[in-house]
């Protein structure tokens, strides 16, 4: 298992800056933090105690962007971000899951 000092490359095209401006790329790193002081030090949007297991719950209950965004004074890309913070969880870890 990678360390969490690796970041996954977020692309966000499609999406603009206030003046118009396409956005190139950034990494989760930039919109996500752990500290160990905020929420029991669970990765939250930084600058908020916002969970990214908070916003995944929400997009995975088929919370719109804009009523997460609305309810959690964040951006998009704090959505975004959190997804692929989680996509690169997934990557890393299975959970066994009982079969048949």
């Amino acid at each position: 298992m990678e360390d969490e000092t690796i970041g996954c490359i977020v692309n966000l095209r499609g999406f603009t800056d206030d003046k118009g401006n396409e956005e190139e790329t950034m990494t989760w790193k930039e919109r996500i933090s752990v500290d160990p002081n905020i929420c029991h030090g669970k990765p939250c949007v930084k600058g908020t105690r916002v969970m990214v297991s908070v916003i995944v719950d929400n997009v995975a209950a088929g919370e719109t962007y804009q009523e997460i965004m609305r309810g959690y004074h964040i951006d998009e890309e704090d959505i975004q971000a959190a997804l692929h913070y989680a996509a690169e969880l997934a990557r890393d870890r299975v959970l066994l899951l009982p079969t048949g």
